[in-house]
């Protein structure tokens, strides 16, 4: 899969080196919270994959909320570490909530009653 042409992991390359690059003339971030904005950035980059392949949703969508509370707590948010779980508990909830209505069987449902007994020889 390709953003705009360039692979993801270009992308995330560039990125990485402009926030280093901002830092470097002024931007006042410490290197802490310049890894967070690049796993923020990643989790953004592995949402829209699965996304577009239609696989994993759930798994990318929980690591989405989870880099995005990391990136806020390193940027100043006070929240608790079971504030921080009840947040991530809500959002495998709702994950799983969206996730009970797409998910289908392998096999197709039999009817019942149209099997026959099985006779011995």
């Amino acid at each position: 899969m390709k953003i705009l042409g360039r692979e993801p992991a270009l992308w995330l390359g560039l990125l990485a080196i402009l926030v280093k690059l901002g830092t470097a003339f002024g931007l006042p971030i410490s290197t802490d919270q310049q890894a967070l904005v690049n796993a923020a950035v990643a989790a953004v980059v592995g949402l829209t994959i699965a996304i577009a392949a239609h696989d994993g949703i759930s798994a990318a969508v929980l690591g989405f909320v989870q880099a995005a509370l990391a990136l806020a707590v390193g940027f100043g948010l006070s929240w608790s570490p079971e504030q921080q779980a009840v947040v991530m508990s809500a959002a495998a909830a709702v994950v799983a909530m969206f996730v009970r209505t797409q998910v289908t069987a392998p096999v197709p449902a039999t009817i019942r009653g149209s099997s026959r007994p099985v006779t011995r020889i």
